[in-house]
């Protein structure tokens, strides 16, 4: 297992994204475990850094589109272009062609647009006129989106929330974080400056043995029971999915990985299933009205699962 190599990644990341080591965790988890994550929270807080940094830091690619209500689908995907020299069509690269992809405040473009998005994030190909196109391996979507503003805004559906691994929030720094962030502003310390720690290559190494992580049939079975406790909950009219189930399964996995070790307990589940769930079950009007939260609602069924004995 990398260890020296996550350990090292982990330290050059939180060292220009201060304070929010069990972020950059999270981040890393759906990196590792071929997901995506959707970062909400309010302007100002790293968002667009985190995302940089990471890129910097393991030699990736490294792309970014603001959203806008004109943005188009080809804007993401690309476009087949006329070359009148040679009498064809040329495929032009859209901004998804990227190994890193920061998706800026996506609910504030239109449905049509964020679909584009789906079958990159689901497949890691793209179809433009009906040609497709396979995506940089590995591929990580960082979506953003604001909390706090709804003028104008598309937000995202909820079959298009599954495809994310993990949701998000960043928050403010502590007194003390911040101050080191003044102070590494002022003296123009950049992460693009530090060589990267890592390679293409080895994230896609890591990927393998986050893949190989050993899930035991007494966890699998606690992640099931989860899942099931989320679909017959009265305060939830939709319950997670299949896929949040894998999602599951593979964040635990990342989340194991990161600790250092080749297999799974119920604690790695407990550490990441709220992140991987909340944006996938949809509160009843009912507990909507009586202003139910969703991670409380989810935390109280991850402490009614029986924990395995083994």
């Amino acid at each position: 297992m990398g260890t020296d190599m996550l350990r090292n990644l982990r330290n050059r990341i939180n060292r220009y994204f201060v304070g929010k080591e069990e972020v950059v965790d999270l981040v890393l988890c759906c990196f590792l475990g071929g997901g995506h994550v959707l970062l909400e929270d309010v302007p100002g807080v790293g968002k667009t850094t985190l995302a940089r940094t990471l890129a910097d830091s393991v030699q990736c690619s490294f792309g970014r589109i603001q959203f806008t209500p004109d943005t188009l689908p080809s804007d993401v995907t690309g476009a087949t272009v006329y070359n009148m020299k040679t009498s064809e069509f040329d495929y032009r690269e859209g901004a998804v062609m990227r190994q890193i992809l920061l998706a800026d405040e996506i609910n504030r473009t239109s449905p049509k647009t964020q679909a584009s998005l789906l079958e990159a994030m689901a497949e890691g190909q793209v179809t433009v006129d009906g040609t497709r196109y396979a995506l940089p391996d590995p591929f990580l979507v960082i979506a953003t989106q604001n909390p706090i503003e709804f003028i104008g805004t598309y937000p995202l559906p909820e079959a298009q929330l599954d495809r994310f691994m993990m949701r998000l929030a960043v928050g403010y720094p502590a007194k003390e974080q911040e101050f080191v962030m003044a102070r590494n502003f002022l003296s123009g310390a950049a992460a693009e400056e530090e060589p990267a720690v890592c390679t293409a290559d080895d994230i896609l190494r890591m990927k393998k043995e986050v893949a190989a992580v050993h899930v035991s049939d007494g966890v699998l079975n606690y992640i099931q029971e989860i899942i099931d406790l989320t679909r017959t909950e009265p305060k939830l009219s939709l319950g997670a999915s299949p896929r949040a189930l894998l999602s599951l399964v593979r964040a635990s996995q990342a989340y194991a990985y990161l600790d250092g070790r080749d297999f799974v307990k119920p604690d790695d589940v407990k550490a990441v299933a709220v992140y991987v769930l909340h944006h996938r079950v949809v509160l009843t009007p009912e507990a909507r009205l009586t202003k139910e939260d969703a991670d409380s609602i989810l935390t109280a069924l991850i402490r009614k699962a029986r924990i395995p004995k083994e």
